[in-house]
């Protein structure tokens, strides 16, 4: 196991800034997921941690040892791409030990048989990609990047390309992965459900900069900006402009109550503009003052839309922020 360390971590591409003032720790044997929307960093940061780009300003450390300057080879890490990054022309084994047969490693059939029982490839590996499924090819790109044994893993979005039952199945995969082989993976996705599904910590960037970073509880439970609030969860926070003093006013889907009929002046007005039917519950859209407000109920909703309903919500769940600077007040 190694541990990551980032420490004023700065990347430029001549007057465009990509990264400032960067820094985070990965604890050894930890999962830790670089989240954000597209263009916020969290790919430059991957590769600065890899070293196929060199930080303009800061410092690196993988296990301890500074690496901010070294090449790739020299840092002890394995890496998952998008794209998979398979050769069309090799087999599936001939894939996996690619990276092996190149450094002239040993005994590469028997680390090949190991890694392909553990990752259910056995009867693959006469295949080339191209007679793979997606999640299948994930695989073999997992299988190369473990088969080195290095104590550090990248992943640089890896599921984007898969469905949405497939990508369940391969978080809950890498996860199991991670946590049988003991290392420490830095994964990078714009998915808010994989980070809070899979990660140890989470770091959650926005513009170059980090916006929060801890565990998927602290971010979702007590966001520290209302960016964080509205980027977590599914569906994410409600912001309002309420008035109580020029705050906004953040409640969650889940958090928010449909008074029965007959509650008088209780909770606040809201015309309802769509119900939607999920199965186990119902995601109600409502417009609230100026803003509009989603409400997560259980069941079948009993309401319908152009109805006008009384909505409530209990203090210790209200989250209010800065209407300027959108840091959490309380």
């Amino acid at each position: 196991m190694s541990s990551i360390e980032l420490q004023g971590i700065a990347k430029f591409w001549g007057e465009s800034r990509a990264l400032d003032g960067i820094g985070f720790s990965a604890a050894p044997g930890s999962f830790v997921v670089l989240l954000g929307p597209s263009g916020c960093g969290k790919s430059t940061t991957l590769r600065l941690i890899a070293g196929l780009d060199t930080p303009t300003a800061g410092t690196i450390r993988i296990g301890g040892r500074d690496v901010t300057h070294l090449p790739p080879a020299q840092r002890g890490l394995a890496m998952v791409f998008q794209s998979y990054a398979l050769f069309p022309h090799l087999t599936v084994a001939e894939n996996i030990v690619f990276g092996l047969r190149v450094r002239k490693i040993p005994d590469r059939q028997a680390k090949l048989m190991r890694v392909a029982q553990l990752l259910g490839l056995e009867p693959l590996l006469a295949r080339k990609p191209s007679q793979l499924s997606g999640g299948q090819q994930q695989r073999v790109a997992l299988g190369r990047a473990i088969i080195a044994e290095a104590p550090v893993c990248l992943m640089d979005e890896p599921l984007s390309n898969l469905d949405a039952q497939l990508r369940g199945e391969m978080r809950r995969e890498i996860r199991a992965l991670q946590r049988r082989l003991n290392i420490t993976m830095v994964y990078v996705t714009h998915d808010q459900t994989e980070a809070m599904t899979m990660a140890d910590q989470v770091v959650l960037l926005r513009d170059g900069r980090i916006e929060q970073a801890g565990t998927p509880e602290e971010l979702y439970s007590r966001p520290a900006t209302a960016f964080t609030a509205s980027f977590i969860g599914a569906p994410p926070m409600n912001l309002m402009r309420l008035d109580d003093g020029g705050h906004l006013t953040g409640v969650r889907p889940e958090d928010m109550k449909i008074l029965r009929r007959g509650t008088g002046d209780e909770g606040r007005e809201a015309h309802v503009q769509s119900v939607e039917y999920l199965g186990a519950d119902s995601l109600i859209s409502a417009k609230l003052g100026g803003d509009c407000v989603l409400i997560r109920v259980p069941g079948h909703a009993n309401v319908r839309a152009g109805e006008t309903v009384r909505v409530a919500w209990d203090d210790d769940k209200r989250h209010l922020f800065d209407s300027t600077t959108g840091g959490r007040k309380s």
